[in-house]
């Protein structure tokens, strides 16, 4: 027997052509340069954030993998990005967005996160922002197996906002997807008011894109008419 043709897929959004969300995605302006870290398992996922965030960002970039190349990773991290035309050359630091986990970090023998001053003392035109698109179980194992990651200083978000991502249940409170928290740890580093029109136009595309999902989620489970 022979194999199904896979499905045809959007080369911007990695989704099938029926469910693509490139049509949702309003790029907005910010200086901090986002670098996010895609779980494979995450490439195709229908309830994925994170192809998403990257279209919204103009200065992002995605890597796809579990466990990097150190020499890649590191480049990724901390060499030159050249993909806009105003860069000046000169280095950025990266922030880790990961939470306070100390004790768990312990006890899966992970280096002490790096302590992150705040409030925090570079522009956000110094700054890029590592983060980790996956599960909250395959997130910490990236971090397992990546040492340069466990070296960075970790952004922890403030004043954590309600999440809206109903189409994927979370296990523990204040858990948020990759793309809400992002948006919230950009805010943070800009401090955009949350009024402000990047703030209020990211929001605007989570909301569109979740309430897409439930469309979708809907259309299939109804039950189908005989003719």
């Amino acid at each position: 027997m022979s194999k199904p043709e896979p499905r045809p897929r959007c080369p911007s959004c990695h989704r099938a052509l029926r469910t693509c969300v490139c049509a949702l995605a309003r790029p907005v302006a910010h200086q901090v340069e986002v670098l996010i870290l895609m779980h494979p398992m995450e490439v195709h996922e229908a309830k994925g954030t994170g192809h998403l965030l990257h279209l919204c960002l103009p200065r992002s970039r995605v890597m796809v993998g579990e466990e990097f190349d150190a020499a890649e990773l590191e480049a990724a991290l901390h060499g030159r990005w050249t993909s806009w035309a105003d860069t000046d050359g000169a280095p950025r630091h990266s922030l880790l967005l990961y939470p306070d986990t100390a004790e768990q970090d312990a006890a899966l023998g992970l280096a002490a996160a790096c302590p992150l001053p705040l409030p925090w003392p570079q522009p956000p035109e110094r700054l890029r922002l590592v983060v980790i698109d996956g599960t909250w179980r395959k997130s910490r194992k990236m971090l397992y197996l990546n040492s340069a990651l466990q070296a960075l200083p970790r952004l922890p978000l403030l004043d954590v906002e309600d999440s809206g991502y109903t189409i994927r249940k979370a296990h523990l409170p204040g858990q948020l997807s990759s793309f809400e928290a992002a948006a919230q740890a950009l805010a943070q580093l800009h401090n955009w008011s949350a009024g402000g029109d990047a703030n209020a136009t990211l929001h605007e595309v989570f909301r569109q894109f979740v309430a897409q999902q439930l469309q979708l989620r809907q259309r299939n489970q109804a039950p189908q008419r005989s003719a």
